[in-house]
């Protein structure tokens, strides 16, 4: 193996293959645990299991629920190619184990209910304190006391942030202390406090340094601005708390403020290559990234998916596509742009910011069935072009040996995280924000490098944002229920992150669920503008239509060519079922599986059901 394995890989192989021994976890009933916490470098295996849970990246082999392109498309930026995706309005029998939970894993981006990294974290946390007391410094206990209750804040926040209410737990669990076990749901401020204290003492004593890829102080910033601005929204929009709202916010804006005022990271490299690179090592734009080696093998599948050779069921809507702002720096709908109001490819290429030429391919394709916009964002240059034009594809982009980097956590996303948190914070009374702050954020994202590709079709950067044009008549059509400045942040942060982590987890928080009924917003379900038989190849009979100007739906049967003009649709596209106002659902948290009531009922303890879902339990 090399030496600079990143942690990522070398903790894949640590579970999964023979090299487990080297972990040497700890078991609960096994003589080991008595012997293992002899040092650091016993914590940091230890912790190798949480580098690849919660710094997913790409994952590993064949893509998954939480990987970009694959695991993150339901919301109201992506189509599908057949019937939508449904959110959930069930409650399952169990939310346990993966397979029983994987349409609910994909639903909400989260955890499932299972508190074994909770358990892991705890115990590591016991045994530093037990048995690691004459061995450890005051400034190595600190730092990986840090790191465990960092990792513990990460498991909460996300199992809050799916179910609301849940046990906590801050010591090891005993398999005999069925109080414990079978304890009821702890209310989600008091386990919110508990992540709020965990990450100040992580932001205070873990490392500013600790070697490539281990979580250091600015990783711990980076993913506090990002949880704090998760709940500080939450709290504002489902609970009109405002001064608990205000407290998780501030939080987010310091830990932003400490990112920034290192002036370790920068906006330097172009869109593409942010996710086509080899090798992200060094990379001022990220904070921390995930890399892959063909030689370890720790490899990925998802590049299949942008490489053009490989057809993608799941494409974006024309809803995200009208989002993009123009060149300008206007939205469409009040761009001075020439033909800024038509949604052709062609002139979208042109007219739009440039992370819309780095995310899309440049021509209508039924590789792209739902849609007909291919997303080549997760591949480099080379990989989409070899595939466009029916050349031979190399092993790295195709099946499940990819070998391009993740940038887990960038500096882009903190950013946006900071720049968001201070105008909720400015609602609540905050200070407001400045061209300085936007100077610093937003424009400093939009002033990115464009590569010789993007110049080369003519692709300007887009023009800075401007504090005193963002009047409420700025786009007239934005929600009129979000301020100005609040729906431009969140356009930007939808532009920068498509088909990323974040879009349906954002619509949450925001309480904005309501933008994927596609029965009130037909652009969910529609694409792109095209003459069909002029700007797509090799188009076969009856599987593509198109939406005219009047809604008129006109499927293409190999003859009627020159009616099928208006928005790319595949012809077995269906729009969801509807999931909102509808008794004992609540499509803003999981319910708990009915296996894990029962089993608390079975040992006379009680369980309540998700706040929003049917208490009932037969």
């Amino acid at each position: 193996m090399k030496t600079k394995i990143l942690l990522f890989a070398f903790a894949s192989l640590l579970f999964f293959s023979s090299c487990e021994k080297l972990l040497d976890r700890p078991s609960l009933t096994s003589k080991n645990d008595e012997s293992y916490w002899i040092g650091e470098s016993d914590l940091r295996l230890y912790l190798n299991e949480c580098y690849p849970n919660y710094f997913v990246g790409y994952g590993s082999g064949e893509p998954g629920a939480y990987v970009p392109a694959r695991g993150c498309f339901l919301s109201d930026d992506i189509m599908n190619a057949e019937k939508q995706q449904e959110l959930e309005t069930i409650i399952p029998n169990d939310r346990t184990s993966t397979s029983s939970a994987l349409a609910w894993i994909l639903a909400y981006n989260g955890p499932n209910w299972n508190f074994y990294w909770v358990r892991k974290l705890n115990i590591m946390l016991d045994r530093i304190e037990q048995k690691m007391g004459g061995i450890l410094t005051e400034e190595q206990k600190n730092h990986w006391v840090g790191v465990g209750r960092f990792f513990r804040a990460m498991e909460y926040a996300n199992l809050v942030r799916v179910f609301g209410d849940v046990p906590y737990y801050d010591h090891e669990l005993l398999d005999d202390n069925l109080d414990e076990l079978y304890k009821p749901r702890t209310p989600r401020n008091e386990v919110m406090d508990a992540v709020y204290e965990d990450l100040k003492f992580a932001l205070e004593n873990v490392r500013l340094d600790d070697g490539d890829q281990q979580v250091n102080r600015y990783v711990v910033a980076a993913y506090i601005a990002r949880l704090m601005l998760h709940e500080g929204t939450w709290l504002k929009y489902h609970y009109t708390s405002n001064e608990r709202a205000r407290k998780f916010l501030q939080f987010a804006i310091e830990a932003g403020d400490y990112v920034i005022g290192s002036t370790k990271y920068d906006i330097v490299t172009d869109f593409r290559s942010l996710f086509g690179s080899e090798n992200l090592k060094g990379n001022a734009d990220c904070i921390l990234y995930r890399h892959y080696d063909g030689e370890v093998p720790v490899t990925h599948g998802v590049a299949k998916y942008s490489n053009m050779n490989t057809a993608n069921d799941r494409s974006a809507n024309l809803d995200v596509v009208k989002a993009f702002i123009c060149a300008d720096g206007r939205p469409w709908a009040s761009s001075t742009l020439t033909d800024a109001n038509k949604f052709d490819l062609a002139n979208l290429i042109q007219t739009r910011d440039p992370r819309f030429e780095a995310t899309f391919w440049d021509k209508p394709t039924t590789k792209a069935p739902a849609s007909g916009l291919y997303t080549v964002k997760f591949i480099d240059r080379e990989g989409s072009a070899i595939g466009a034009s029916g050349g031979a594809l190399s092993s790295k982009y195709t099946g499940a040996t990819s070998t391009n980097d993740y940038p887990v956590m960038r500096y882009a996303e903190l950013l946006l995280n900071w720049i968001e948190a201070k105008a909720e914070l400015a609602t609540l009374g905050g200070a407001p924000v400045t061209q300085g702050d936007i100077e610093t954020s937003i424009n400093k994202i939009r002033n990115r490098p464009l590569d010789a590709t993007a110049t080369g079709k003519g692709i300007k950067k887009t023009a800075p944002m401007n504090l005193t044009l963002i009047t409420d008549n700025f786009d007239p059509n934005r929600d009129p229920g979000v301020p100005a400045l609040i729906w431009e942040i969140r356009r930007e942060r939808r532009m920068e992150l498509f088909f990323e982590h974040s879009r349906l987890v954002d619509l949450r928080r925001w309480h904005k669920l309501n933008y994927m009924n596609d029965q009130l917003n037909p652009d969910l379900i529609r694409g792109i503008w095209v003459d069909l038989t002029k700007d797509v190849a090799n188009l076969p009979a009856n599987t593509v239509a198109v939406i005219t100007e009047s809604g008129e739906r006109i499927v293409y049967n190999g003859n009627n060519g020159d009616k099928t003009k208006g928005y790319f649709q595949g012809a077995s596209v269906l729009p969801r079922q509807p999931f909102w106002d509808i008794a004992g659902i609540n499509p803003y948290l999981a319910p708990v599986g009915n296996a894990q009531r029962r089993d608390y009922r079975n040992k006379g303890y009680e369980l309540s059901q998700t706040e929003g879902w049917s208490n009932e339990l037969n």
